[in-house]
């Protein structure tokens, strides 16, 4: 008898590598999961963009790369990109998933997640999808006498003909943007990839091509794959995740995003494994050719803006963390 989707423990975890940054991210994020979940029995799935006439420069990962991957046990998992590419390379989330194997239980994790704890202990629910709540209010961006969020929200619900009131969190004040459901896109999960990508570029696009009127003054861009997802979560019967799930973006992972960053407000735990798994020499000689790992990781840069912050008492915004890193002279993406 087949196991149902959401008893499933041994779901695959997918990542995109591509040429340049995200190459070096999928190393780290590679092998963060072996040193720290060594019982982890599904596929790890390193997505590639093939070249094609969306992609000026060849997207694919430099050869001693991928073989390094391969050798820490992932699977590279090339994909075409007939709707992105270039243009907006965060549709790589999107457009892989159509590469994955049908039927099998998927997480999905940007490349800039270290893994700092056992994945395969987090009890996912692939019946019931969700995604990342690690985000702010960054669309839509409310103009003074434009449409409101309820109106924008309800607007992409009825385009695709889903019911929109149960997405809300009626605890948050109305026209508030944490009302309405919203992810960070750096992971989420469902019970099959293809019927999920499927779904996810059909929403993508229709709202790319056909916008609905409230949406006219908006800017989709970079935002897409985030104003799309809620939908699709919710189109199959997710939402947000529940306290079962702390662990993302907790002590499970950490989506650390940019390393100066990382190093000034992460946790001690976060910083450790990342300075013990970057450690090994064949790891070493690959992440020292990305000069902000060179300089952060291996010339003790990051230590240096580690010890500008107090971790327990951050400055309230983003922004000023990034100034004050600047200002030292040690900011760098």
């Amino acid at each position: 008898m087949a196991r149902s989707a959401k008893k499933r423990s041994d779901f695959n975890v997918f990542i995109i590598g591509q040429a340049g940054r995200l190459s070096y991210e999928a190393v780290l994020f590679v092998v963060s999961l072996k040193a720290t979940d060594p019982d982890f029995k599904g596929r790890i799935l390193v997505g590639e963009p093939q070249p094609g006439e969306r992609w000026d420069r060849d997207p694919r990962m430099k050869d001693h790369i991928r073989s390094l991957l391969e050798e820490l046990g992932a699977e590279i998992v090339p994909f075409e990109t007939p709707v992105f590419g270039a243009s907006y390379p965060n549709g790589n989330k999107i457009e892989g998933l159509l590469a994955l194997p049908k039927g099998e239980p998927f997480v999905f994790f940007d490349t800039d997640t270290l893994i700092t704890g056992p994945l395969s202990q987090v009890p996912f629910d692939f019946d019931r999808p969700s995604a990342s709540m690690k985000r702010e209010g960054t669309w839509p961006e409310i103009e003074l006498y434009g449409p409101g969020y309820t109106e924008i929200w309800k607007s992409l619900y009825d385009k695709f003909g889903l019911e929109f009131e149960s997405s809300m969190d009626l605890s948050q004040p109305d026209e508030y943007w944490g009302r309405y459901l919203y992810f960070n896109a750096g992971w989420f999960f469902g019970a099959c990839p293809q019927e999920f990508g499927r779904r996810y570029l059909n929403y993508a696009q229709a709202i790319h091509d056909d916008r609905p009127e409230p949406l006219v003054c908006q800017t989709l861009y970079p935002w897409l794959d985030q104003i799309a997802l809620p939908l699709v979560v919710h189109s199959f019967g997710g939402g947000r995740p529940g306290p079962e799930l702390s662990g993302l973006d907790g002590d499970v992972t950490c989506h650390w995003r940019i390393l100066p960053l990382m190093y000034a407000r992460e946790s001690d735990t976060a910083i450790r494994v990342l300075e013990e798994v970057t450690a090994p020499n064949k790891i070493k000689k690959v992440l020292k050719e990305y000069e902000p790992m060179l300089r952060m990781i291996y010339q003790g840069r990051g230590q240096k803006v580690r010890a500008m912050f107090d971790q327990n008492d951050l400055p309230r915004r983003e922004q000023q963390i990034r100034n004050q890193i600047k200002r030292e002279g040690f900011w760098m993406r």
